[in-house]
């Protein structure tokens, strides 16, 4: 009996895409960024990641310790960066363990001796915005509130798009006429303007906004689904499985749902990239995160406010273009190596 060693699709895809070594190295370089965003608090924290004070072992990074731990007089949280305290930490004996930058999100830097926004520094290596907080700090943290909403984004708007655009795509008919209508109708909603109404009317939430785009995030994709579907139904291998007695759940689910993915999976990195501009819009008009989280958009604002402050903006949009074209080059990646057009060589 002979074997075949030809690859799958799949394998053939991968190749190609391995191929491109542009979309390549634009993967494994997005996929480093988030893992660094992913251990922020080891990279950029107010609070050291373990301290030894006579003889004791603490764990500032997951408990609190009052001030009066390390020979401070006020039973309040321990402030690691009041010259005091650290004086306390470097007597002999003693020692503690800092993140490389020495500032969290929310942290202000007090003792610096320039006026916010400071420019970059030895204390601040990005400098500060207009609150005294370390541009580093947000840039960081901000990063990766972008990625995982535009992450929780996608795929809210993928499983609710499939869905739809399955369901348009199998039953046809009037199912297909009368859902069609009602897209077009729910597209037609002023999305900005239901974002003000329902920011006046709830508290600002991440999950309220998560919501609120996910409600329009899907019917894009829908549409290609429910192309791939309206196609594939009545190829033979459906008919055949039809003819068996297989049931309508099982011929969407495991024949024809495999085959009509190539849409959903090329798309990815371009609807990441829309939600990542999304958020920053939003957060740059007010509609977005609530205040106090780090974001990219409220930077982009600071930058706008504060023009003599070049560092905030320069940094922000560096940290926006990157992140966008690695997605672009992961997109087009994707796309030439799921064409069916494209052939080995």
């Amino acid at each position: 009996m002979s074997h075949s060693n030809n690859p799958g699709p799949a394998a053939r895809a991968w190749r190609r895409f391995r191929r491109n070594r542009l979309g390549f190295v634009s993967l494994w370089a997005f996929v480093a960024l988030v893992l660094l965003s992913l251990c922020a608090e080891l990279i950029s924290n107010d609070r050291p990641l373990v301290v030894v004070y006579q003889g004791q072992t603490y764990w500032p990074l997951v408990r609190d310790y009052p001030e009066t731990t390390f020979g401070g007089d006020f039973a309040t949280p321990t402030d690691y960066l009041d010259p005091f305290i650290q004086q306390r930490l470097s007597q002999e004996g003693n020692w503690a363990l800092f993140a490389p930058n020495r500032y969290g999100p929310k942290t202000l830097n007090y003792f610096a001796t320039a006026p916010n926004p400071a420019p970059p520094s030895r204390a601040n290596w990005l400098g500060t915005d207009d609150r005294g907080r370390d541009l580093l700090a947000q840039l960081i943290y901000g990063f990766r509130v972008s990625v995982l909403f535009a992450l929780a984004l996608t795929l809210t708007g993928v499983v609710l798009g499939v869905l739809a655009g399955a369901v348009q795509g199998f039953f046809a008919g009037k199912t297909d006429l009368v859902m069609q209508r009602a897209i077009e109708i729910w597209g037609s909603m002023p999305e900005l303007y239901l974002l003000i109404i329902f920011s006046a009317v709830f508290a600002p939430s991440v999950g309220l906004l998560l919501v609120l785009l996910s409600l329009f995030g899907w019917m894009g994709l829908s549409d290609y689904v429910r192309a791939e579907f309206l196609r594939n139904r009545q190829l033979d291998y459906v008919r055949a499985a039809r003819a068996l007695g297989v049931s309508d759940r099982v011929i969407m689910t495991r024949h024809i749902l495999p085959n009509s993915l190539t849409p959903v999976v090329t798309f990815l990195p371009f609807r990441m990239s829309g939600a990542i501009l999304a958020l920053t819009s939003l957060d740059f008009l007010g509609l977005g995160v609530p205040p106090g989280t780090p974001s990219l958009g409220e930077l982009l604002s600071q930058g706008k406010n504060n023009i003599d402050a070049w560092w905030i903006s320069l940094s922000t949009f560096a940290v926006l273009v990157v992140t966008l074209l690695l997605l672009t080059q992961m997109g087009d990646a994707l796309r030439d190596a799921l064409d069916p057009r494209k052939q080995d060589l």
